[in-house]
């Protein structure tokens, strides 16, 4: 047997596909390789994701490796992928799930409060740009596109008077001492990413039996209750929309935010569920914000 990966090319993109490797390899004693690929939203870097279309710009070259039998799976990290998969394929694992918080990257500041007035922070993603408005409002917000470690260096070069990055790509790539002051962001200031910190591995639907033992049953169900809330709003990692479901015994405690950047109104509600009802638990805390006016506050980002 030989499993071929497809994978983007960024340091942190082939980091998780060989973490997938070995883990496989270690299961099945095969080979296993990893060929990488570059997608159009690796390619575009002098435009916002939103303002090049968000939906499927880091997967679709790796699905059509997967549907030329190039590849037989692909690594994704779980927020990049739409919440509507193309016809065939489907996620048959979701790994466990590191840190889910967003991180405060500065040469100068220790923290996002320490910022002074008027100070630069780089990020392109809408959902961060709107919860960094709301704290603190005197913020001037640029966007920040490359990878990871394109971003720090563009820090480093005083770009920017802070960045903002997830916690789980940083630690993955254990480049916390790359930057004179990081700072985990608390969930309540600014709530994560549908999905963020886990890795997806997308396949054909019907070959998911070799990578099933890779699903985190607790990141399944916590990123399922968050991409079923995005998908029921008809929303993508590219709006407004920060969503965290976390598990605790046969609890799940969500927080969820959706808002427009440009009237700087929002929707944020905290609400606990069972365990068992998690199924359903997206779509009905979906319908709590559209009585709310979620829709109308998402039209701005269109």
């Amino acid at each position: 047997m030989e499993i071929n990966i497809a994978s983007r090319a960024s340091k942190l993109a082939l980091w998780q596909s060989y973490n997938i490797q070995k883990q496989l390899k270690d299961k099945y004693n095969c080979e296993v390789t990893v060929q990488e690929y570059s997608t159009r939203g690796d390619e575009i870097l002098d435009r916002s994701l939103a303002a090049i279309g968000g939906k499927g710009l880091f997967t679709k070259e790796l699905e059509i490796a997967i549907l030329n039998g190039k590849a037989d799976i692909a690594v994704h990290s779980l927020k990049d992928i739409p919440v509507v998969l193309p016809e065939s394929f489907m996620i048959g694992a979701i790994t466990t799930r590191a840190d889910v918080r967003d991180m405060f990257l500065s040469q100068k500041y220790e923290t996002l409060d320490n910022l002074p007035k008027n100070s630069v922070v780089g990020t392109t993603s809408q959902r961060r740009k709107l919860q960094l408005l709301l704290y603190r409002p005197d913020l001037i917000i640029k966007d920040l596109r490359g990878n990871v470690n394109t971003r720090i260096q563009k820090l480093k070069n005083s770009e920017y008077d802070a960045i903002i990055l997830a916690c789980a790509g940083i630690d993955r790539l254990e480049l916390s001492d790359e930057v004179k002051y990081t700072h985990r962001i608390d969930k309540n200031i600014m709530v994560p990413a549908m999905g963020q910190a886990s890795l997806a591995i997308e396949c054909l639907v019907g070959n998911e039996e070799k990578i099933k033992f890779l699903n985190d049953e607790k990141a399944f169900i916590e990123t399922t209750i968050e991409r079923d809330f995005v998908r029921y709003l008809e929303g993508g990692c590219q709006t407004p929309i920060g969503i965290n479901a976390c598990l605790i015994d046969d609890k799940i405690e969500i927080l969820a935010i959706v808002g427009g950047v440009k009237s700087m109104k929002y929707i944020k509600q905290k609400i606990c569920f069972d365990k068992k009802y998690y199924k359903e638990a997206g779509a009905s805390i979906a319908k709590l914000f559209i009585t709310l006016g979620a829709k109308e506050l998402l039209e701005e980002a269109i």
